[in-house]
């Protein structure tokens, strides 16, 4: 079949009958709804062309660019649309925590901005947030940007209800179950819409990463507040998933299935079983019938995997900063700011573990900036200072700087961790110093 556009390639995408020798759940259809076969390799380029087509000829007219807040696959289907039109995108993100995404967005051309804020240790004295940082921006040059909002915009919900939620029925029927992970969480409240109204008695299930964890694409039991899109209403019930059991998910979804699926469907395939499991009662004359969401492609998360599993990648498996017992955390010395004051013109080295923006506007004297990613790199493979050197680490509010020292000393160094962080230096009325930009 010949196209004429790119764009036309979005959407019906593939329902895979889940072999049921695999999972092993009993009266039950399992199906996978391959968004990856999406042109862009994701579920958001649905979103992404619903929420500009309309307007796309204005937005090129007047050479408008796309402003967005987004760190991944929003961001790259957004950069294709605007580079194939010759426009730009401006992506806004807190922490772009994934290699590979990165880097695409890079190549593909999008200016990434990535501003101090959330991370594993947040930062409360973040001089702005993704979304008024953005209406700053555009507040200096109006008319200028053109933002989709996929976090507010009602296209998000609608590219599901009028695309994936009638294409799976369309192809099956009525739906007992549906599972998808929980970003914007468009597509699971789009797709049920619809299927609801084909079955009122739909089980919509929600997944989101433990509280303390990270799975990219879907946000943590704590951040679903920030969505403006979120209705809890809408789902049965929201199954929080642990990063390690997502990552062995994802290997039987890539192994038994042949789904070359990214973690958060890996954390979807998991949450469907564990329901599924406790859940599931005949649907009359015919076995049930559940659908996960299959959001993205495996490839793009190859660091993510190497990290947290590079046993997997034939290398030898060390421990990691989710290995310490509480009681090694709890033991690790703290210095408050008076002491490390005090320390100035000593053999020390600090180490200031946030963001390079968040450490550009302001930083302990004398400190060096090591993002907190970077630091446990170096630490799987042994840091690159002399162990006479005293190492103090500083985070935001000194939670994550902690872990940091507690597995340093572990490898023989003499490290402490600021106490309360970059939080309690500037309350103590110390100096803080600025870097220009690079």
């Amino acid at each position: 079949m010949v196209y004429d556009d790119i764009t036309e390639l979005i959407g019906d995408t593939p329902l895979l009958k889940l072999d049921a020798r695999v999972h092993r759940l009993e009266h039950v259809e399992l199906y996978a709804k391959l968004e990856m076969f999406n042109p862009f390799g994701s579920v958001k380029d649905r979103v992404a062309w619903a929420m500009v087509k309309d307007d796309l000829d204005g937005i090129v007219d007047k050479r408008q660019t796309f402003i967005e807040a987004s760190s991944g696959n929003t961001a790259k289907a957004l950069q294709v649309l605007a580079a194939t039109r010759g426009l730009r995108l401006a992506a806004y993100t807190n922490r772009v925590r994934v290699t590979e995404v990165r880097e695409v967005l890079h190549l593909l051309g999008a200016e990434v901005h990535e501003l101090p804020g959330l991370s594993e240790c947040p930062d409360p004295t973040a001089p702005n947030d993704v979304f008024s940082t953005i209406g700053a921006v555009m507040a200096t040059d109006p008319g200028a940007y053109y933002r989709p909002s996929q976090y507010t915009n009602l296209k998000n919900v609608e590219a599901h209800f009028r695309g994936t939620g009638k294409e799976i029925y369309d192809d099956i029927g009525p739906v007992d179950y549906l599972v998808g992970g929980l970003g914007t969480t468009g597509s699971t409240r789009g797709a049920a819409t619809y299927l609801k109204e084909h079955n009122p008695k739909l089980a919509t299930i929600g997944v989101v990463s433990s509280r303390a964890d990270f799975i990219p694409g879907i946000r943590s039991e704590a951040e679903m507040w920030e969505v403006g899109l979120f209705q809890p209403d809408v789902y049965t019930e929201i199954v929080p998933v642990d990063s390690g059991v997502a990552i062995d998910a994802t290997l039987e979804l890539v192994t038994r299935y042949g789904v070359l699926a990214g973690p958060t469907s890996g954390a979807t395939y998991a949450a469907a079983l564990d329901v599924l499991r406790r859940r599931a009662g005949a649907a009359g004359d015919r076995p049930v019938k559940a659908v996960i969401l299959v959001c993205d492609r495996l490839e793009p998360y190859l660091s993510y995997f190497r990290k947290r599993r590079p046993e997997l990648f034939g290398r030898a498996k060390g421990r990691s900063l989710r290995d310490l017992a509480p009681a090694e955390v709890a033991g690790t010395p703290e210095i408050t700011p008076d002491d490390l004051e005090a320390l100035d013109g000593q053999q020390v080295l600090k180490i200031d573990t946030r963001g390079s923006m968040a450490y550009r506007i302001g930083h302990v004297p004398g400190s060096v900036n090591i993002r907190d990613d970077y630091l446990v790199d170096m630490l799987s493979q042994g840091l690159p200072f002399p162990t006479s050197t005293k190492l103090i680490f500083i985070c935001p509010v000194g939670e994550l700087s902690k872990r940091l020292a507690a597995f340093t000393r572990q490898a023989g160094y003499d490290a402490a961790s600021l106490a309360g962080g970059i939080v309690a230096w500037r309350d103590a009325g110390k100096p803080l110093e600025s870097s220009p930009r690079g």
